[in-house]
């Protein structure tokens, strides 16, 4: 299963339509998954031209969004359980994404989390969890470069960065 990752695309506010090599990098993906922000529910409608569609809500969304999405969910996936959070709300955006999906006996409840806000592309193994933050496909903020991920679940799992320069 390739799955295609973005987060935080704060559109319309910084983009009216998806970046060009995000949406060359999307094509033949078995579903996008969005970490939040996407600001305006409108969006949605971009990415689902591309494949199906899920996600959850961010500190900037509202309600149409939240009621559609949710803040925090689990996916199983490809036989692996995704958790999906922004992040936002903590000291580190990892370390909320982390705690996010963490038992009580600290073991984790997600074999991967995906998370966002921050802006900054991210992948780490922790506690027996891989944290991927795409990065923002549309508002790169103090990044030198725009950015999406792609989620491969087969026998293993791979997670890549993709980066770009300019958003069309």
């Amino acid at each position: 299963m390739r799955i295609g990752i973005v987060s935080d695309t704060h559109m319309f506010s910084r983009a009216r339509t998806l970046p060009e090599p995000l949406v060359r990098g999307l094509q033949g993906v078995d579903l996008i998954l969005h970490a939040g922000d996407w600001v305006d529910e409108a969006v949605c409608d971009l990415f689902e031209a591309l494949a199906p569609v899920d996600g959850i809500a961010g500190n900037n969304d509202g309600m149409d969004i939240v009621r559609r999405f949710g803040r925090r969910k689990i996916l199983e996936l490809g036989g692996y359980r995704i958790g999906m959070v922004h992040g936002h709300g903590g000291r580190s955006t990892p370390d909320t994404a982390y705690e996010s999906f963490r038992d009580a006996e600290g073991k984790g409840t997600a074999d991967i989390v995906l998370f966002g806000h921050s802006h900054i592309p991210f992948k780490e193994e922790r506690g027996g969890m891989l944290l991927f933050n795409p990065g923002s496909p549309t508002d790169r903020r103090r990044q030198p470069r725009y950015s999406y991920g792609i989620l491969q679940l087969g026998d293993r799992v791979e997670a890549d960065h993709y980066f770009f320069d300019k958003t069309n």
